[in-house]
């Protein structure tokens, strides 16, 4: 089918998203079905072939018996998903002997048997979907000795859901496939408001014109910094004047202004009890004004002389 056409690169035989995703295979059922469902976790198309006996119930390619594939691509990739049930697929490849040799894996076998025409061993498969990869021509030389020529039949074979199997001439990184041979799709995230507002600015602004400025200093020459004095420590005679005098009490005489002496005129000190004013004005002696309770001096003589001691004090 595909010895005489280009082959480099990937090259697929089965999409379960396609139109017609088995146009070039075939299928055998019995006690089973064989059907395209949408799978929940990768939100897709995916071919589900299941049955009771995974020997009555798979797909082949190609179609007729006498027809090869042809492709010598050796890496072989297949995206299944573990249905937790009997699973085997077949591999047929031809060798530089021009034997036919055939592999098959299956997870329901646990050694290893290596026979002239067909080598059977296990495979062990996650849960959910799973990334096969397949390496034919070191398989080849492993179990046979010889060196693989083409691929000329595949066999999958029930319980599981195929969603691609192509081939590959070397093992490429998630980055480097295409998006459609990938298993899940990357989302594309929507941006915010306050995303598409900045953009816009940036949009908008004014392309700013740069000027080449002089470095503050050579490159490489990191600026030293200023050492700071340490303050000198008071002597013990300075302390002594400082705890004697404060400085905040001393104050000058013609330091003080004209709001000291304002303030000086201002206050009034208060007469003492029993003090008169000057006589030689003339005016009659005025009393200072006494502390109710408190009794003056001619008072006190007159109240000792009637012989009252408690009115001495003012006290009824």
């Amino acid at each position: 089918m595909f010895r005489n056409k280009y082959q480099h690169g990937l090259m697929s035989v089965l999409y379960s998203c396609g139109s017609r995703p088995l146009e070039l295979w075939d299928m055998h059922v019995k006690n089973g079905y064989i059907r395209r469902v949408t799978d929940d976790e990768v939100k897709s198309l995916a071919l589900e072939i299941a049955g009771t006996n995974v020997t009555t119930t798979y797909i082949f390619c190609p179609c007729g018996p006498k027809k090869v594939l042809g492709i010598k691509l050796p890496f072989l990739i297949m995206i299944i998903k573990n249905m937790k049930k009997y699973f085997t697929f077949e591999i047929t490849i031809l060798d530089d002997k021009d034997m036919h040799r055939r592999f098959r894996m299956s997870n329901f076998q646990s050694t290893t048997r290596v026979r002239p025409f067909c080598t059977s061993m296990p495979i062990g498969l996650s849960g959910g979907w799973n990334q096969i990869q397949f390496n034919l021509a070191d398989f080849t030389r492993r179990a046979y000795g010889t060196n693989y020529v083409e691929t000329t039949r595949i066999q999958i074979h029930a319980n599981c859901r195929v969603r691609r199997i192509y081939f590959a001439d070397r093992l490429y990184s998630e980055d480097e496939l295409p998006e459609d041979f990938k298993l899940f799709k990357p989302l594309q995230r929507v941006k915010c408001v306050r995303e598409k507002d900045v953009a816009k600015e940036k949009r908008e602004e004014p392309e700013k014109i740069e000027t080449e400025e002089p470095p503050p200093f050579e490159a490489g020459e990191i600026p030293e910094e200023a050492e700071e004095e340490p303050e000198e420590e008071p002597t013990e005679d300075e302390l002594a004047e400082e705890e004697i005098v404060p400085v905040e009490d001393v104050r000058r005489p013609d330091e003080m202004g004209e709001e000291d002496e304002e303030e000086d005129e201002d206050e009034v000190e208060p007469a003492d009890v029993g003090d008169y004013e000057d006589e030689d004005e003339g005016d009659e002696p005025v009393p200072a004004p006494t502390t109710p309770g408190y009794a003056t001096e001619d008072e006190t003589d007159v109240e000792q002389d009637e012989g009252d001691e408690d009115e001495e004090y003012g006290v009824p």
